[in-house]
């Protein structure tokens, strides 16, 4: 599937409604699976990474406009000295350091909300922030051509029908033909495009390393 204009095509071929008020909710339905899917599955191709100079004093952290999820976070000292911090959920860092006003280097990190990433403990002046993430790429439905329509076209195809046929309220044998199809294409997505399931590799417990 080379472009937008060819899955609004196949959506209307499958679906058999070129119904104006139909038509006009198609990118919707895109929109809608194309965050259904990445809600779902992390693909390595859809990887990128952030540098900023972290504030002192301030313990939070924002996240980039077009960020889903965390890969990795990692501290830079004056030294230079890499540090991959651990991630922790909200309420251990809250504990482990109760006093906002004592800092240092960070050792951990943990989602505050979807746009913020709390530090702990809170970070001295003079580091540097490194933020590897998976990003919501731009829909193909603006763009045209995406990777996600370029190399996985069958789960972008059964997830818009999925979303089409419960807006038409459709056959229910067809609407569950579709969703099987969808969770089949997944699987397929996450092996094929060497996706994985939604977990930070440094959430399991892995000592915390440094690399010079």
């Amino acid at each position: 599937m080379a472009s937008y204009a060819e899955l609004l095509a196949t959506v209307q071929t499958y679906t058999q409604n070129d119904e104006a008020t139909f038509v006009a909710e198609i990118p919707t339905f895109v929109k809608q699976a194309e965050d259904r899917i990445y809600s779902m599955i992390q693909f390595p191709a859809l990887r990128k990474s952030q540098r900023a100079t972290l504030t002192a004093s301030n313990r939070f952290l924002s996240t980039p406009t077009d960020f889903i999820s965390v890969f990795s976070v990692a501290v830079v000292d004056a030294s230079a000295d890499y540090s991959v911090l651990l991630s922790k959920d909200v309420n251990f860092i809250r504990e482990a350091y109760p006093a906002i006003a004592t800092t240092g280097q960070p050792r951990y990190y943990a989602l505050w909300d979807e746009d913020t990433i709390i530090l702990g403990p809170t970070p001295s002046s003079g580091l540097q922030v490194d933020l590897h993430y998976f990003f919501k790429p731009e829909s193909i439905v603006t763009a045209t051509n995406t990777w996600l329509g370029d190399e996985q076209e069958a789960v972008l195809l059964y997830g818009t029908l999925v979303e089409a046929y419960t807006f038409m309220k459709g056959e229910q044998d067809i609407l569950a033909l579709y969703d099987t199809k969808f969770k089949e294409a997944l699987v397929k997505a996450k092996e094929l495009g060497d996706g994985k399931l939604r977990q930070d590799t440094y959430r399991t417990g892995q000592t915390r390393v440094n690399v010079a």
